[in-house]
């Protein structure tokens, strides 16, 4: 029984890998498609707000599932999926710049010049990406076992959402801050989509956390664990 539960426990933990490195990438491939994600034309500092990539969208899910598995599986196996994470957007570089090399054929449905609009931008909005990536994650799992030791496991919907703030407005600024750097965007942009950021990923986390709160029951109670007890493999 005991082997079982460990190979149930490998098995969940490679899927939520799986999931959050398909966001990732993703996110990373879509970011040049903006979206208003509330019917308002509403302007602070001259700059329109809840205007966004549809990069940011699959972005919180990156967050949900660090956290559970920082809550299950500890802070060890969160920082193996971050670092797997970062190594996957480095690689779809690779593949897109390889992609993007090879001429296309007149029959191509796609032709180079299309081909190359969507994605030319993508390696340099990958490396933005992944510099506030690994600096945000990093803070973000920090944060929260910071605070499941100071409350001794209790409060997960404190450290979920203290976690996911912090980082997720670092996150926001050194990303926007560094697209406008590298002339991906432009500067005029940066407040707009900063603030517009800001607020979406806010209102998700909070969205998220009766989300986390299930997720962790269902694990502790298949798994028997008690609060703060973690899955050990």
């Amino acid at each position: 029984m005991i082997k079982k539960k460990k190979k149930l426990a490998r098995k969940l933990y490679l899927y939520l890998a799986g999931l959050f490195i398909t966001s990732l990438v993703v996110s990373n491939l879509i970011f040049q498609k903006f979206f208003y994600w509330y019917p308002l034309d509403f302007q602070i500092l001259d700059n329109k707000l809840f205007e966004l990539s549809v990069g940011i969208l699959p972005y919180p899910i990156t967050f949900l599932i660090t956290d559970l598995i920082s809550e299950i599986y500890g802070k060890k196996k969160a920082f193996q999926v971050v670092i797997t994470g970062i190594f996957a957007s480095f690689f779809s570089i690779l593949l897109l710049l390889i992609a993007n090399a090879v001429p296309a054929i007149q029959s191509s449905p796609i032709n180079d010049e299309i081909f190359n609009k969507v994605f030319s931008m993508t390696p340099v909005a990958v490396f933005a990406s992944m510099i506030a990536y690994l600096i945000t994650q990093l803070i973000d799992i920090k944060i929260f076992h910071f605070w499941k030791n100071l409350t001794n496991g209790k409060l997960l919907w404190l450290r979920n959402n203290f976690s996911t703030f912090s980082s997720q407005l670092i996150d926001t600024v050194l990303v926007i801050g560094l697209l406008c750097f590298f002339n991906v965007l432009s500067w005029d942009l940066f407040w707009g989509l900063v603030i517009s950021g800001v607020l979406f990923k806010l209102i998700i986390a909070l969205l998220d956390t009766p989300i986390l709160y299930f997720f962790v029951w269902l694990f502790r109670k298949k798994f028997n664990l008690k609060i703060n007890e973690e899955i050990k493999y």
